[in-house]
């Protein structure tokens, strides 16, 4: 019989807003929500405990040219409550889905998202609802990418999932070199001197100082995220 225990208990899954276009040009495309929360329920249901971190690229792209010139922590502000748009939906999503989930919220906007507690996010954890973590820091000119950096440390994940359109790092860009490698693992020191582009500076950063390790993985390859959770070969870790 196959063990089927999954290697971590708990996870920070960080996805990009472009995840959720799908193939359109910006906004939420509700067919690729719907694939994507199927994929995180597979793992849920394993009783892997589960923190989301998601971008707001996709919305922020359809405001992009209005907000040309504009002041950084402005744009950055605007940015954060993008990402509580597409953290509401992810919400419904799973709602539909049937799966329990809190969202909490960086910046205080109590009507519609409880505030981030560490205290009980981690409960939370612990009675199985996924805990969506929106708004990323709270704070201008720091990225999704080290709100995910910083939620998994504070959560006590043990692994950071960062899922891409890509099935993980490359020695260069495949779409441009035909013959760029795949990494099945990687040090954090290597990554660092071939000027691999992980995660942020910050964020990758952060992960390396509290031994935090990250995977690099495609979301849309069927069943990678559940590979990943176990163990097996899928995508690139990053290790200390």
């Amino acid at each position: 019989m196959t063990d089927r225990t999954p290697k971590y208990k708990r996870i920070l899954l960080k996805l990009s807003g472009e995840a959720l276009m799908g193939g359109d040009a910006y906004g939420i495309n509700r067919q690729t929500i719907g694939e994507i929360v199927q994929e995180i329920k597979a793992v849920a249901d394993l009783g892997v405990q589960i923190g989301v971190v998601i971008g707001g690229g996709n919305i922020f792209r359809g405001v992009a040219p209005a907000a040309t010139g504009m002041d950084r922590a402005q744009a950055d502000y605007m940015g954060m409550l993008a990402t509580v748009m597409n953290s509401l939906a992810m919400q419904d999503a799973m709602r539909v889905a049937g799966i329990n989930c809190r969202v909490q919220s960086a910046l205080s906007i109590e009507q519609v998202v409880e505030p981030y507690i560490r205290g009980k996010a981690i409960r939370y954890l612990e009675q199985g609802r996924i805990v969506i973590f929106a708004a990323g820091t709270g704070n201008p000119f720091f990225t999704t990418d080290t709100a995910a950096a910083l939620r998994g440390a504070e959560i006590g994940a043990e692994i950071v999932l960062k899922a891409t359109k890509v099935d993980g790092i490359y020695t260069a860009d495949p779409k441009k070199d035909a013959g760029a490698t795949r990494f099945d693992r990687i040090s954090f020191d290597e990554a660092i001197s071939r000027g691999l582009g992980v995660m942020d500076a910050t964020a990758f950063a952060l992960c390396r100082d509290q031994k935090l390790p990250i995977n690099v993985f495609s979301i849309f390859k069927a069943g990678a995220l559940q590979r990943v959770v176990m163990g097996e070969n899928e995508g690139t870790l990053v290790y200390c």
